[in-house]
């Protein structure tokens, strides 16, 4: 049960593709699925789609609670408001959500989790009615001023499941007590509570000028799990700008030349 007494649908669903997948939601009649805007991939005939604000699951908040829940996702770079998908029908019915770029979807139990995962602000994808999306701010000032994905990240909380979509291939870890990953920063997808998370400076003067990494990484400290994406976003937008806005002519003499012309992209 969360904090407002909702316990969140049971759903089924089933993951579909590689590169580019999709999850298959099935829902019973009278249960609901939530999902961020522009999520939406297609829908048997019977299910209600209706636009909300928020998560939905504070219907018992007032106007006040729900705006400041509402505007809390602005903060993550999400829309102000979500989709829902309610089988009003009879018998099972199914709807199906996209990612919006090549990598995986990741189901997440919360239920099986402790209830709270903590992901990258654009991570969230769809879950059941019932969970919760928020925000989780960073406390340490390494975190908040050099962490690259910033000091604020999403939080899902509940009992039901959630889906959030990555980058490339996805690597799962379960951490020790005591044991510590260090990771790219964009490169995290997700993590329980229980992980301990801060930024830590590179060190070394040719790392800092040279190292082409960045000047910072993250470190996680178990006990907990933790996902990690192999491309994220970030990255594939930079290099996808670098070649969209670079000449190539750049890349060598007559050689260069050869494969421009072969590219169609002329002297």
């Amino acid at each position: 049960m969360n904090e407002y007494g909702q316990k969140a649908h049971e759903i089924d669903y089933r993951i579909i593709g590689e590169e580019m997948q999709c999850v298959e939601i099935e829902l019973d009649p009278e249960e609901t699925a939530i999902a961020e805007s522009g999520a939406f991939m297609m829908m048997d005939d019977g299910i209600q789609m209706q636009t909300i604000f928020g998560d939905g699951a504070g219907q018992r908040q007032g106007l006040l609670g729900k705006l400041m829940s509402a505007g809390k996702r602005v903060l993550t770079g999400e829309s102000l408001f979500m989709t829902t998908y309610t089988n009003i029908g009879h018998g099972k019915k199914k709807v199906y959500f996209a990612s919006p770029y090549p990598g995986k979807v990741i189901p997440l139990d919360l239920i099986r989790l402790g209830g709270k995962m903590i992901c990258q602000k654009d991570a969230f994808l769809c879950a059941a009615k019932g969970v919760m999306i928020g925000i989780e701010f960073q406390r340490k000032l390494g975190t908040g001023l050099f962490g690259g994905e910033g000091f604020i990240m999403q939080k899902l909380e509940g009992d039901g499941m959630a889906f959030v979509h990555a980058g490339g291939h996805i690597m799962e870890r379960e951490l020790q007590p005591g044991e510590i990953l260090k990771i790219d920063t964009g490169c995290i997808v997700a993590f329980t509570p229980s992980c301990d998370y801060d930024i830590q400076f590179v060190g070394g003067i040719k790392n800092t000028i040279f190292g082409g990494e960045g000047l910072f990484y993250a470190t996680l400290r178990g006990p907990g799990k933790v996902w990690v994406q192999t491309l994220p976003v970030s990255r594939l937008a930079s290099r996808i700008l670098q070649y969209g806005t670079v000449s190539r002519k750049e890349e060598g003499g007559i050689l260069g030349g050869l494969g421009n012309m072969i590219d169609g992209d002329g002297w």
